[in-house]
């Protein structure tokens, strides 16, 4: 379908400072997916786990970032390795980011139960920019300057991340891309320098109910910091129910909730508070979560489920 060069303009200018705003995506179950960001997760829950998520953000305006993300980890039997691997897909208007990255961690366990470790991970992988062929076939766009320079190469970068938890509680700090490459162009993909910083607690309230609240602290070379808050209530091991907020940004509900044995779905809504409130009905996010039976567990501490 053909756009008139007003509108694929107006596009190419707005476009990338979503993204540069946005860089690695946000997610609001980001309890359940650290292991995007923060290498240092890889085999935290010691059996093999695997996340897929989708998040469509800020319906009902045209070219709102879309992602999905799939994810997997585990420990190596019988040592303080742990290993993983993840794929984001992100897609904000023209534009299509993906990221592959691996991931391999070291666990020291500070104490005879267990209960206390401090993990270090890192992360390397490769990062892929993509428009799509609806604007690169449009008339009106084929001679824009901007299409010509674009770098569709497989960008490599590396990442690292620790991460301690205790009896009841985990802290995780990350930089899941460490080099900002310069480009001679404003508007082509810039790779900045992130930063994670991330926690919870685990409460025990009773037999049948446990209480986690969370925190996500995440700064981009250039961008605001952004924070992130979630409260949890687990009900009898089979749901989680809970609320959210980022700050300046959208207040949301989240409910996790076991299908089988091993199998757990996901999903959060998010009511926008910013400007685009106008604009938008919100963000809905979905995730699907598998855990196996293997490998067994050597600690023999509570599960903080992250």
């Amino acid at each position: 379908m053909k756009r008139s060069a007003n509108i694929s303009l107006l596009l190419l200018m707005l476009i990338p400072a979503i993204g540069l705003a946005q860089q690695l995506p946000q997610f609001s179950q980001y309890m359940y997916n650290m292991i995007s960001v923060n290498p240092a997760y890889a085999g935290s829950r010691e059996i093999m786990v695997i996340n897929i998520l989708n998040r469509n953000q800020w319906l009902g305006v045209e070219g709102a970032p879309v992602t999905q993300t799939l994810s997997a980890h585990t420990s190596i039997p019988n040592s303080n390795v742990g290993v993983g691997v993840s794929v984001i897909n992100d897609k904000i208007g023209y534009e299509r980011t993906t990221y592959a990255f691996a991931d391999v961690s070291y666990k020291l366990r500070l104490d005879p139960f267990d209960e206390y470790q401090l993990t270090f991970g890192i992360k390397g992988g490769f990062r892929k920019y993509s428009i799509d062929e609806e604007l690169l076939n449009d008339p009106a766009a084929m001679m824009d300057p901007f299409l010509e320079q674009v770098d569709y190469s497989w960008a490599p970068n590396f990442g690292v991340g620790l991460y301690f938890r205790g009896d009841s509680f985990y802290l995780g700090l990350s930089s899941p891309k460490l080099f900002a490459p310069k480009n001679s162009s404003e508007f082509l993909p810039i790779d900045r320098v992130s930063y994670f910083f991330n926690g919870g607690y685990l409460f025990d309230v009773n037999r049948n109910l446990q209480w986690k609240p969370t925190f996500l602290v995440k700064y981009t070379d250039g961008a605001p910091l952004s924070f992130d808050f979630s409260s949890m209530f687990y009900i009898n091991e089979y749901l989680w129910l809970g609320v959210s907020y980022r700050v300046s940004d959208s207040v949301g509900a989240i409910v996790n909730f076991k299908i089988t044995d091993g199998l757990s779905a996901g999903y959060s809504y998010d009511y926008v508070t910013s400007d685009l409130t106008t604009y938008t009905s919100g963000s809905h996010e979905i995730m699907i979560n598998y855990e196996f039976e293997f490998p067994k567990p050597r600690c023999k501490c509570k599960d903080l489920y992250n």
